[in-house]
């Protein structure tokens, strides 16, 4: 089980810059339909609904950090990574809404 308060909550700020300076591998959880609309640029694919920390590429010595709409699959899947044993404990908070709303850009 894990702790309550053990998934690290990330501003767009913190996330935008470890993406600038190759610090963070960006995981979306969101579905396809939903990432082929809209998309945090770097990011990479991993669906929330066939989720498997395993699938997670090697993040080569950086920190790995996951995403959603809003913030709470994001939440699940850092939560699930971390109860399978890897070192994975951060997430954007508010997802890619709060990432629009700060005013970083998006991909089609």
């Amino acid at each position: 089980m894990v702790e309550p308060d053990a998934v690290r909550d990330l501003r767009p700020q913190e996330v935008a810059a470890g993406l600038e300076a190759g610090r963070i591998l960006l995981v979306d959880v969101r579905e396809p339909q939903e990432t082929a609309t809209e998309r945090i640029p770097g990011s990479v694919l991993l669906p929330l609904s066939r989720f498997d920390p395993d699938d997670i590429p090697d993040p080569q010595g950086r920190a790995v950090v996951f995403t959603c709409a809003v913030g709470m699959r994001s939440l699940r899947a850092a939560e699930t990574a971390l109860a399978a044993g890897y070192p994975y404990d951060a997430h954007l908070v508010g997802g890619l809404k709060s990432w629009k709303a700060a005013g970083f850009p998006t991909e089609r």
